[in-house]
């Protein structure tokens, strides 16, 4: 039996991937245990998908994060003594510092809705939507320093369709990050999952 991974989940917004995960947990076995749930914003409704399967949650506001290192400095106390393993940004609108990603080196994922390196950013759908690509996709990976630069542990392509709005597009990409994200979540708690000196991701 694989030992559950102790995971900490940020979050900012709706938490559907927080649900997914959840659901993966539920439904399909997936060997996690959320120990806890932080928002960035105290109106955020993922607060309340985190109530709702039992999970302690701490909800901050901009004040706190008005000094980004000690806001993360809480957020890593409240995170070890919860017993997290890894942290896993879910729609977290804040840029992790050196605080957060040195307590936890090479354990802070992130999933960013294109094909890193391409469209990075916080408008990474509209972006490839309107450049006219003809696939772009869902990129998991560890955060570092570089936004949106830390080391690949998984992509999936998604077609652009012709005839798509960028409403179907984000639906579809969606879909998808909630499927992929627990599928990452899996590797990692069967100790999958490396980071070599090359700083590549490799996979058994």
């Amino acid at each position: 039996m694989t030992s559950p991974l102790k995971i900490g989940v940020l979050l900012s917004g709706g938490g559907t991937n927080l649900q997914a995960i959840i659901d993966a947990v539920a439904n399909d076995g997936l060997p996690v245990d959320i120990v806890k749930v932080v928002s960035s914003r105290p109106d955020a409704y993922g607060i309340e998908r985190a109530r709702a399967a039992g999970i302690p949650v701490t909800a901050l506001n901009r004040e706190v994060y008005a000094d980004t290192q000690a806001a993360d400095a809480r957020i890593v106390a409240e995170l070890r003594e919860a017993g997290a393993e890894y942290v896993v940004m879910a729609g977290y609108m804040r840029k992790v510092t050196p605080v957060m990603l040195e307590a936890f080196p090479d354990r802070v994922l992130n999933l960013h809705p294109a094909l890193l390196p391409s469209f990075k950013g916080a408008h990474a759908i509209d972006e490839a939507y309107h450049a006219g690509v003809k696939v772009t996709g869902i990129t998991v990976h560890f955060a570092n320093e570089d936004y949106d630069k830390g080391p690949i542990v998984a992509q999936r392509a998604v077609e652009v369709r012709e005839g798509d709005a960028l409403e179907d597009l984000e639906a579809r990409i969606h879909e998808i990050e909630h499927v992929l994200y627990p599928e990452v979540l899996r590797l990692l708690a069967e100790g999958r999952v490396s980071v070599g000196e090359d700083r590549k991701v490799h996979i058994l």
